[in-house]
């Protein structure tokens, strides 16, 4: 029976059956044939439920999602453009700039790609930006942002992990800037070398005047002024990361709903819905997947790892390197949060016996995820980039080997000079 039931899954997994459900399947298999009681997996999910994170998360998802129906993104390229499209680069920085900020809003890569994608490509195209790079560009843009608050992936290892999660907003701060930064050097060396010559008689670079700047600058300024609203509260210790959410939610209402008026009434049943099944999504996965570790724990499934490691690896920097090869793959094969859940308590215990310090492990962990959505040949970002730009999923294959290298290169700095993500945390 117990074989029958593992057919049965694994048919579910690969015909596209929701996640959590072949989760929560597992554990109920794994519980049946150990004659656990079933109720494990609900005691798990009430103590997700009463946890003050859980009602962080969903406030902060709802938010992301009403940025998402509205023309926020188009005003924060427009305000982009305007202040660096001039210069050499100028307009890859600003689908750096404008993906990072909207992404670490929003919490999710794959709308990202499609709310910035279609305002992002023309405009690359037309500034005479190659398509290869064009496309290798936005696909890898896709994901990041996760490193900075208020990442909804920061959120969800907060609550695994059990680590202050406004440490955790601290943490990623270093390591997405220097991504960003280096990223940034090689578009402004792509821009001054890579970039075709401007036809006969004009398609120079765009100028763009002070008012233009001005009037962008006054569209945007209340986008703008969220991180701000957000990061301060919570870091001048006015507000509890559950209370920033609940105000990024008022505030976005506000901007969104009064003062653009692009948010109306009738779209907030989609959006609650939207954001409804999105959390409810990560709680059953959470439950199930937290009740499943529990029974590895009660098989001392960690602790035979664990042996295996120590008995295989005996270095510190052995493990990091191991672990960053084991989460590549992983960021391929699953969503963000499904591996958050299943993977990280699994690797914690492992990870402290090498002296991985949690913060410095939960920004490797979003890292090697980030960079695994835009990995060949499973990545989700290179499908979702396949169907918005109309492009072959082998083409976008090669585009984004430039970038996936300088990502990689960022990781093994972020993996081996951990001070960079503690420093300003501890």
């Amino acid at each position: 029976m117990n074989s029958l039931y593992a057919v049965l899954l694994s048919l579910a997994a690969l015909s596209g059956a929701p996640l959590f459900s072949v989760i929560a399947g597992a554990s109920i298999m794994a519980f049946l044939a150990l004659e656990i009681d079933l109720s494990l997996v609900i005691i798990e999910m009430y103590r997700l439920a009463s946890n003050p994170m859980l009602v962080a998360l969903l406030l902060f998802a709802l938010a992301g999602y009403m940025l998402a129906e509205s023309q926020a993104s188009r005003r924060l390229v427009r305000l982009s453009l305007a202040l660096l499209g001039r210069a050499p680069g100028g307009l890859a920085i600003v689908a750096l700039l404008t993906s990072a900020f909207f992404t670490a809003l929003t919490g999710a890569s794959g709308i990202t790609i499609v709310a910035l994608g279609g305002l992002l490509l023309p405009a690359l195209l037309q500034d005479r930006y190659s398509e290869k790079f064009s496309l290798g560009l936005l696909t890898t843009c896709g994901s990041l942002g996760l490193l900075f608050p208020p990442s909804l992936p920061l959120i969800v290892y907060g609550m695994v992990a059990e680590v202050k999660i406004s440490e955790l907003f601290v943490a990623g701060i270093l390591p997405g800037l220097l991504m960003l930064t280096l990223l940034a050097l090689y578009s402004i060396w792509h821009g001054a070398r890579g970039r075709s010559p401007a036809p006969a008689g004009g398609g120079g670079e765009a100028t763009v005047s002070i008012a233009e700047a001005l009037s962008a600058l006054r569209e945007a300024v209340w986008e703008l002024l969220l991180p701000v609203v957000v990061i301060g509260g919570i870091f001048s210790g006015f507000l509890a990361v559950s209370e920033a959410a609940a105000v990024t939610v008022l505030y976005v209402v506000l901007v969104e709903g009064v003062i653009h008026r692009e948010v109306k009434v009738g779209d907030l049943p989609p959006i609650l819905l939207k954001t409804a099944v999105m959390v409810g999504a990560i709680v059953v996965i959470l439950g199930a997947s937290l009740a499943f570790n529990s029974f590895l724990v009660d098989q001392q499934v960690p602790n035979r790892i664990l042996a295996f490691m120590r008995s295989h690896v005996h270095s510190r920097i052995g493990f990091l390197v191991i672990l960053n090869l084991f989460l590549l793959g992983v960021g391929c094969l699953l969503d963000m949060f499904s591996a958050l859940v299943i993977v990280v308590p699994l690797i914690i215990p492992i990870a402290q016996s090498y002296g991985v310090d949690l913060l410095h492990l939960g920004i490797i962990f979003l890292t090697n995820l980030q960079i695994g959505y835009s990995t060949p040949p499973v990545g989700m970002d290179l499908f979702i980039a396949s169907l918005r730009f109309d492009k072959p999923v082998l083409y976008l294959y090669v585009a984004s080997l430039p970038f996936l290298a300088i990502l990689l290169a960022t990781l093994a700095v972020i993996t081996f000079v951990p001070s960079l993500t503690l420093v300003l945390a501890r």
